[in-house]
């Protein structure tokens, strides 16, 4: 049951076009801080920090600080769980 509800939090924290926008912008920029997302999606800093978090508590980013600075980038091991999991769901 654990698992399940592990994945409906993934499930539900992709199905959001902002933060579907976020990991397609991560894919391809591979590491960036929030000022560089929401500029470059032109969000409000906040909105971006919000959807981050939401991506972050679901494991579908990784952090890393480095000074003031948090770096975000893809979770390419929760990914391809989630891929996985799907698989299985398709083949039943």
């Amino acid at each position: 049951m654990q698992s399940v509800k592990a994945a409906a939090l993934t499930v539900r924290s992709i199905n959001h076009v902002m933060r579907r926008q976020i990991l397609k912008l991560l894919e391809e920029r591979r590491r960036m801080n929030v000022t560089e997302i929401y500029v470059k999606l032109r969000l409000q800093q906040a909105d971006a920090s919000q959807q981050l978090g939401i991506l972050r508590s679901a494991g579908m980013v990784s952090t890393e600080r480095v000074g003031k600075q948090i770096y975000y980038s893809l979770n390419y091991q929760r990914i391809e769980e989630v891929i996985l999991f799907a698989e299985r769901l398709n083949m039943r």
